[in-house]
Parts: structure tokens; C-alpha cells; sequence
């Protein structure tokens, strides 16, 4: 104690500099790591953080969906159906639709192309395999609709099948069941009131997203995941 205090009285201005000092160091290295802190007292305040509340889409996740699973439950061959899907979805802005525009588009010039043996030039698998589609309209919360060679087509989920009087058979039920307890989001794709197939999307797990919650458990902080989905 009497250390203490001939330190204090002896060295007033290195104390009163060892804090900012520490401060602007911390908040410095926190920076050049994408961790920005508003200053001292939010650093002093952060020892008792009890929980950590994470959005889901592009925190968690990589933040771009994916098409894992494509599955047609009639006679109707993938590369056809997936240019179906693919032009009824072509006019929205929808993430999953991009999602599922760009896996037909990859399907349709490359794992057919490779199949029969033939290169797909750059003009063809920008423009002229998509079908022409007329009276579209997006249902927020649902999927799409609209009109495919005088067909009609939709894409979305069991809300938007059964609000448009569409029975989802079990085979079909049990298929977006097992992409659901997989972490995937099921799209039903139904031609003229009856489903044909289903596609599975998923948006990947950042690789270091586990190692975070894992360090955020051991150091006793409850991680919580904010999400619309």
C-alpha cells in the first residue's frame, strides 16, 4: 500500500495515461479485426455481456442461397423441369429465385452439355433457353405466379399451394419435411394445379461461425440467433 502511494503521488500523469493508452490500443487492434467499439466505456461495459444476439443471413451464413436437392415426382425429365422453374422465376428479385435461376442455368449449359459431349457457347447460355412467361405476379411470403406456354405455374411453399386449392400429396410432404430437419428450405413447384417436384435450397454455415458460438459458451455467454425464416 505504501508502494502504491509514493507510485500515485510520484507518477500522476503515467497513471492518468496508462487507461486511454490501453483503451486506444484495444480499440485499435479491434478495428483492424472489423470490430469497431465506441470507446472506453463500452469496452468497460462488455465483461458483463450476458447474452449475444446474431442475425442469421449473412452473420451466421454465407449469406447466398444455394440449390442443394432437385427431385421431379412425374415422368417430366430435370433439365426440362428446372428450365420451367427457372423462366417462371427469371422475373423475380427474390434471392432464393436467383438462387434457382442460376442452379437450372448451370444445369442446363454445363451438366446436360457435358452429358452429350458438346460446349455451350457464351451467347446461348446468356439469352434463348428460357420460355417465354406472361402475367407474372410475386406473392411476398408465398413464391410466384404466372403463366409458362399457357401453363400455369407456381413456385413457392405449402402456403401458397394451399391458398390456390392444390393438394400436396404425402411423398411430396415427407420430401420437404427431410430438407426442412435438414436446415433447408423446401420450394414446391406445382404445373396446372398439380405438384411435379421440389427443390431444396440452403444458405451454408460460415466455416468460422461454430468455432465463434464455441467461445462465446465457454466464456458463458449465451449466443441467441435473430431470424425472419
Amino acid at each position: 500500500m505504501f508502494s502504491i502511494s509514493v507510485v500515485v503521488i510520484a507518477c500522476p500523469c503515467a497513471l492518468g495515461l496508462a487507461t486511454p493508452t490501453a483503451v486506444m490500443v484495444a480499440t485499435g487492434v479491434g478495428a483492424n479485426n472489423g470490430v469497431l467499439i465506441k470507446g472506453g466505456e463500452a469496452l468497460e461495459r462488455a465483461q458483463k455481456i450476458k447474452y449475444v444476439i446474431f442475425d442469421k443471413t449473412g452473420t451466421l451464413t454465407q449469406g447466398k442461397a444455394s440449390v442443394t436437392d432437385a427431385k421431379v415426382f412425374t415422368g417430366m425429365g430435370r433439365g426440362e423441369f428446372l428450365r420451367w422453374v427457372a423462366s417462371a422465376e427469371a422475373s423475380s428479385e427474390h434471392p432464393l429465385a436467383k438462387a434457382i435461376v442460376e442452379y437450372a442455368r448451370h444445369f442446363h449449359f454445363f451438366d446436360e452439355a457435358s452429358a452429350t459431349s458438346q460446349t455451350p457457347s457464351k451467347e446461348s447460355t446468356i439469352s434463348g433457353w428460357l420460355l417465354d412467361v406472361s402475367d407474372f405476379l410475386a406473392l411476398p411470403g408465398r413464391g410466384v405466379k404466372c403463366f409458362v406456354d399457357g401453363k400455369q405455374v407456381l413456385v413457392g411453399n405449402r402456403k401458397l399451394m394451399t391458398e390456390s386449392g392444390i393438394a400436396i400429396p404425402d411423398q411430396v410432404e415427407h420430401f420437404v419435411v427431410e430438407l426442412e430437419e435438414s436446415a433447408k428450405t423446401g420450394v414446391l413447384v406445382a404445373f396446372d394445379e398439380n405438384i411435379i417436384g421440389v427443390l431444396g435450397i440452403a444458405d451454408p454455415l460460415k466455416r468460422e461461425a461454430a468455432v465463434v458460438i464455441e467461445g462465446l459458451l465457454k466464456m458463458g455467454v449465451k449466443p441467441v440467433m435473430v431470424t425472419g425464416g
